[in-house]
């Protein structure tokens, strides 16, 4: 999901209690990153059908499971915010394009809007994110969310996607799977997902899929 201009006056850095009377009072969502607020522009068409995919796979695997995968509108608590109350500017509160949770949803406070313990978080990459998701937010989810187990990412320009799973140790591996062909599994959840089925209705140009080709075969 693409950021939209920082909210804020030059300079000057918002409080946790301040993005979260905004982000709660308005019909716009927005990211909060140690004191800066970004506005979440809307999606893509590609973005769309690529989230919504991606959500059936996941709500008709999980079924009778205790997990449940949630789409864009449900808020992810990063970080520690140890200063004083309305004092408060570090971390991140973002909203993942889909999150698994396991087990029942741990909330960050009675409105019962921001979960604290993701299992799975998948983001669909936009040209204007995605060096971010990929570095400065996955090191604050893998640093500030003990429950997340997997961390996903998905082009939307070419079929691959890129799989981070936490070890026992709790360093990460990743494991990256290009082409309509390949098949992966977030074992963590137990389900198995076709980049068929994530990339449905989505149509390539013939030079991405033989310059994929030429990935594959060599």
């Amino acid at each position: 999901m693409a950021l939209a201009k920082l909210k804020e006056k030059k300079n000057q850095t918002c409080t946790v209690e301040e993005y979260l009377e905004l982000d709660r009072s308005s019909d716009e969502r927005y990211e909060f990153v140690d004191g800066q607020i970004y506005l979440m522009a809307g999606e893509s068409g590609n973005h769309g059908d690529i989230s919504v995919n991606l959500a059936a796979e996941l709500r008709f695997q999980l079924k009778g499971k205790d997990c449940r995968v949630r789409t864009k509108d449900t808020k992810i608590k990063s970080g520690s915010f140890a200063q004083k109350p309305n004092q408060k500017t570090k971390g991140m509160f973002s909203y993942p394009d889909l999150v698994v949770i396991c087990g029942e949803p741990d909330y960050h406070d009675k409105h019962k809007d921001i979960v604290l313990n993701p299992s799975v978080i998948i983001e669909v990459l936009s040209d204007s994110t995605a060096e971010f998701d990929r570095t400065n937010k996955f090191t604050r989810y893998r640093m500030f969310n003990p429950t997340l187990t997997d961390y996903i990412l998905v082009s939307q320009d070419k079929p691959m996607v890129e799989h981070f799973i936490r070890q026992t140790d709790d360093s990460w591996k990743i494991f990256i799977y290009i082409g309509l062909n390949e098949v992966f599994k977030i074992d963590s959840i137990e389900c198995r997902i076709k980049l068929a089925e994530i990339y449905d209705r989505i149509k390539f140009s013939r030079q991405t899929l033989a310059e994929l080709a030429d990935i594959i075969n060599n």
